[in-house]
């Protein structure tokens, strides 16, 4: 996947159709994690980046919302991937795959951040680390679809500079609906019951803005 900078950090706004988001190309989640097509809920993701931050937009369209029941988006929500979600997994270390962050955000606007360590047997994942995250989202009822935006400082994710041809690890994730018949949708199906498989990762590229 590529990643095109841009001059000017915004404010999330969850908007495809926006100046900043129309043009950008995109890929799409749109497999279970075994690599079983699942078109009906085929999810589009589109990054750009600057200077400071690096931004997701996904869109979704879904049949029916399965929010978490009482939300609280000034909080962060554990288990917030029982629910519909969409999630980044993240890492900049190609050597150390274990190494990763991971990235949630629901319909409602709940959120959770996490700093992971598969070497850490029974500590894997850091659930305080703040990554100081930005994001917006829409839920359009009427299109039956709902968007996305995450605002991540760089510093919370690479210690590097960015710069075109820079590449990290990255896996995209959606989550759909409620039991019985829950949607888990890959863009790189991970071939394992668990999404935290870092060894079936992409890249992602950062690339010069779009020509």
């Amino acid at each position: 996947m590529k990643s095109f900078r841009v001059e000017a950090d915004l404010a999330p706004s969850a908007d495809p159709d926006s100046e900043r988001w129309k043009a950008v190309p995109g890929v799409y989640a749109e497999r279970d994690p075994f690599g079983k097509p699942l078109p009906e809920a085929r999810t589009e993701v589109r990054s750009i980046w600057t200077g400071q931050n690096l931004y997701f937009l996904f869109i979704s369209r879904y049949e029916t919302l399965y929010p978490r029941p009482n939300p609280t988006p000034e909080k962060e929500a554990w288990g917030l991937w029982d629910y519909d979600v969409v999630e980044v997994f993240i890492g900049s270390d190609l050597e150390n795959i274990n190494l990763y962050k991971e990235f949630e955000v629901s319909p409602d606007g709940e959120f959770i951040d996490l700093d992971v360590d598969r070497s850490q047997k029974g500590k894997e994942v850091d659930w305080k680390w703040n990554s100081g995250m930005r994001y917006k989202t829409q839920i359009d009822r009427g299109r039956k679809v709902w968007t996305c935006e995450m605002q991540i400082p760089w510093k919370s994710i690479d210690a590097r500079t960015p710069k075109p041809g820079n590449e990290l690890r990255l896996n995209l994730y959606r989550i759909e609906g409620g039991p019985p018949s829950r949607k888990y949708i890959a863009w790189q199906p991970v071939h394992n019951p668990s999404y935290h498989t870092p060894e079936r990762f992409g890249r992602l590229l950062l690339a010069d803005g779009l020509r």
